[in-house]
């Protein structure tokens, strides 16, 4: 991996700038890249513009505008000419993979958007904090969540909720005719998210979700909109009660019995959890909609997901690779940011101090001029683990940084999609999938499903 070099002398961006765009083509950058996916909800999704964004094919659009960007510059990042900001675009794998695994320094996840926005719900959060504070933080969230093992090490205890819910969920498609929608999906989902992560008294729990929901609609607007500060001590008020109870099962028990907390509040970390959770059940949900397109695929899976484990966790390889590949094609963080702590020395330039660095997760999972899957649902991509020799396909980020639960939520979902595959044909009947050419966003609130006895 290329490393940041070492000089006798300080840097300065005045010895050797970065390629800049002018103020017009900055401009068309951010009408075509940054403002149809802030448009979209960064923190929580608008469904009409999901809507809009789908019919014009607006992700298509975008990737199609960094291609041209990066046949233009070359390969190295692009800073942008926005009076005011300092922001630059990563255009080459090799700078993707230094950034992710460069972070927090001299990349600092905490850049200052994000900063804002998240702000509104989880001020002191580990995805917000550099230095010794977040490096306490991320211990924490590491421990909780169980970070380096694919199965939790309480999924034994926590996975009859899933169960139970996703049954629930089958009983209740069944009386509504065999028509699975977005809220329907949702509402389980949740109640499996409250148990596993609160505990059972948390099950039917929807004013905690509302209350994030709220906070988080707000947070779309980071800096232009003040912040709600009542209902955010309320959050963090509640969601201390109901971990306080610590209920056998929970990820709260678990956290209880954690010694190396080192001071660090656990309320001020879940409501990241509950936000990151929110956009795996859109993974989970539009997973349906591949392996309803797939049904070579789904019969694999499905095979797979009726294997007897004993009395182990099913590892259901075939539906994680779903999940992932889900994320590939329609990412739920299409920006990934980060800023720069000093100046970073790169191969055509220097990057100052305080640059918001932005990699477009979608340029690199669809690029079509570099990758022959680019449109395709391949979840063979997944088989292995990927590397710094690997093109940067990125779904929960990557390096230091990488979603510390991205294993949990690998586990639930699968596990929510084996539950339906094993008792149910899904029929995608709201759209037309090609699973060789996946359009570049599918807008899960209007995907509709009918699942029928097998």
């Amino acid at each position: 991996m290329t490393t940041s070099h070492e000089t006798s002398t300080p840097l300065t961006p005045f010895q050797n700038p970065l390629p800049r765009a002018g103020l017009l083509e900055s401009a068309a950058i951010f009408r075509d890249v940054q403002i149809p996916m802030v448009s979209l909800g960064p923190i929580r999704r608008r469904p009409p513009v999901m809507a809009a964004a789908e019919r014009l094919r607006l992700v298509e659009r975008s990737v199609k505008r960094m291609q041209e960007v990066a046949d233009k510059y070359g390969p190295g990042p692009l800073e942008l000419g926005i009076p005011g900001q300092k922001m630059a675009l990563i255009l080459s794998p090799r700078d993707a993979h230094r950034v992710l695994n460069e972070t927090p320094e001299p990349f600092a996840a905490a850049e200052t958007l994000k900063r804002q926005a998240l702000a509104h719900f989880e001020p002191r959060v580990s995805l917000i904090s550099h230095g010794a504070e977040r490096t306490e933080r991320r211990r924490f969230n590491e421990a909780a969540l169980d970070t380096e093992h694919p199965v939790h090490a309480m999924a034994a205890q926590f996975l009859p909720a899933v169960e139970e819910e996703s049954l629930g969920l089958l009983d209740s498609i069944d009386r509504a005719g065999g028509v699975l929608t977005w809220d329907r999906f949702a509402d389980t989902w949740f109640r499996i998210v409250r148990r596993v992560v609160l505990g059972d008294s948390a099950h039917d729990d929807t004013e905690l979700i509302s209350l994030v929901e709220s906070l988080r609609s707000k947070a779309n607007l980071a800096f232009a909109r003040p912040t709600d500060r009542t209902s955010r001590a309320e959050l963090l008020s509640r969601l201390k009660a109901l971990l306080d109870r610590a209920e056998p099962g929970s990820l709260a028990a678990y956290m209880a019995g954690d010694g190396g907390r080192a001071g660090v509040e656990p309320a001020d970390q879940v409501p990241q959890w509950l936000f990151a959770f929110d956009l795996a059940g859109t993974a989970a949900f539009g997973g349906l909609a591949l392996l309803a397109a797939d049904p070579v695929f789904a019969d694999a899976a499905r095979r797979e997901a009726l294997e007897p484990t004993g009395n182990l966790p099913p590892q259901l390889p075939h539906l994680r690779h779903t999940v992932l590949e889900t994320l590939r094609l329609w990412p739920t963080t299409p920006m990934i940011l980060r800023e720069t702590t000093r100046p970073v020395e790169f191969r055509t330039g220097i990057m100052p101090a305080g640059t918001s660095v932005l990699i477009f997760a979608p340029f690199f999972h669809r690029d079509d001029r570099n990758l022959d899957y680019a449109d395709r649902f391949t979840p063979e991509l997944w088989e292995r683990e990927r590397t710094d020799n690997d093109w940067p396909l990125v779904p929960f980020s990557d390096g230091p940084g990488v979603c510390p639960g991205k294993n949990l939520v690998l586990l639930l979902a699968s596990t929510v999609l084996a539950h339906i595959l094993r008792r149910r044909e899904v029929h995608l009947t709201s759209h037309d999938l090609d699973p060789r050419a996946v359009p570049g966003l599918l807008n899960t609130y209007s995907v509709e499903y009918r699942l029928t006895p097998r």
